[in-house]
């Protein structure tokens, strides 16, 4: 029985937690293993094999670890730095701001290249400070590439031909939770030293799983990093690694047997049909909004998020009323606003295992909700926006042709 139950199935359209496919739900129901058998350690080792193709990866290390992103964050600074390392960190909304955070309370020096919340990261001003650092002070550079409290896409092509250009040899530490296996991303191509996600994102698993990728780069780091790790120490995985059992500690089974069929599932899709998928989805959406009379909280098309739409509301409306009337009347969850944006924007995920009409009952919900709260929408204009886009981009299912 559901803490607060209600007919029907609960739409989520948050930007994470998102909706766990049946197919990893029935693979996680299972009973406890002994994660010492011969069983977990030759499921793993295809798990960590297969994982470095969503990081598009074939160099990269990859780690399981018990955690969430936050997590997965530490285990990226303190296998890499040292106290006092200086670091650039682009302040670009919620997310970034609570990693930037981390960052100063790991007693890293932070310089913190901050944008207006909508806009993606000044990577001009990290030019400038590149090629001014001609002694290599810099030992990282750290960025969100999708910050989901706003709905903004980094570009971290241009992060790599920077950094390339001043032949800088700073560490290139990415955020991914909100774009692996949603947008495109490419570890080896753009020099990511250490790339990372969650599972309860893109993945769509429960939460549970920070899935960090190292590049040899990033390892060799490692060597001289006197950050203080326990938990995280990529060092302990390594060890098990070469032992062939692979777990330091305890790993969550359930978990595990969720990554395989998650990861199974979208290699029956094909990574390239995953990310198109979630671009139709992102389009469709951001047309609703325009044709709800609605703007974007995102300010250029070249940060548009594919995987969450932020949607900026009239003055007169609190956006957070939004999200509560969508769950109290409709059994549909939305995204709040998160501290600046609080009360102006509310988001729509449109991320992990989700179809065209999942999506378009998402929007139709939003125009009730609207038109509850005194917005004056057209019944079914962001519908048939979406739904227009969808009807001639949606190709055929390529297990059912």
């Amino acid at each position: 029985m559901d803490y607060v139950n209600g007919p029907g199935r609960n739409h989520l359209f948050v930007p994470g937690p998102v909706n766990i496919p049946e197919q990893v739900l029935r693979a996680m129901n299972r009973n406890n293993e002994d994660y010492r058998s011969p069983a977990i350690p030759a499921m793993t080792k295809t798990l960590l094999e297969d994982v470095k193709q969503i990081f598009k990866t074939t160099s990269g290390t990859p780690f399981l670890i018990p955690t969430t992103g936050t997590g997965a964050w530490e285990s990226a600074l303190t296998n890499t730095l040292s106290p006092g390392d200086k670091i650039i960190s682009f302040l670009i909304g919620q997310f970034s701001l609570l990693w930037i955070d981390q960052q100063k309370r790991l007693n890293f020096d932070v310089d913190v290249v901050e944008s207006d919340w909508g806009h993606g990261a000044n990577l001009e001003v990290l030019a400038s400070k590149i090629a001014e650092d001609k002694s290599h002070i810099i030992k990282a550079i750290c960025i969100v590439h999708n910050e989901t409290a706003t709905g903004v896409t980094n570009n971290l092509a241009t992060v790599r031909k920077i950094l390339d250009h001043y032949q800088h040899p700073a560490l290139f530490l990415v955020d991914g939770v909100s774009s692996i296996c949603a947008l495109d991303f490419r570890m080896d191509e753009w020099g990511v030293d250490v790339a990372l996600t969650g599972s309860q994102k893109a993945l769509s698993l429960p939460t549970g799983l920070g899935i960090v990728c190292a590049s040899p780069k990033a390892l060799e780091a490692t060597k001289t990093a006197k950050s203080v790790r326990v938990f995280f120490d990529w060092n302990d995985y390594l060890k098990f690694y070469k032992m062939g059992t692979y777990w330091p500690y305890t790993p969550s089974i359930q978990l595990l047997y969720g990554l395989r069929a998650a990861l199974d599932l979208l290699f029956e899709e094909g990574l390239e049909n995953v990310l198109a998928r979630h671009a139709r989805l992102g389009k469709a959406t951001r047309l609703a909004v325009e044709a709800w009379g609605l703007k974007n909280c995102t300010q250029k098309e070249e940060w548009f998020s594919d995987t969450v739409t932020a949607i900026v509301v009239p003055p007169y409306i609190d956006s957070a009323e939004i999200v509560k009337r969508a769950w109290k009347r409709y059994n549909l969850s939305l995204g709040l606003g998160l501290n600046k944006v609080a009360g102006k924007v509310f988001r729509i995920g449109h991320l992990g295992n989700l179809n065209e009409l999942q999506l378009l009952g998402c929007l139709a919900g939003v125009e009730m909700v609207l038109k509850d709260i005194g917005y004056p929408v057209k019944f079914g204009s962001g519908v048939a926006a979406a739904s227009a886009l969808l009807q001639n981009s949606t190709p055929l299912i390529p297990s059912r042709i």
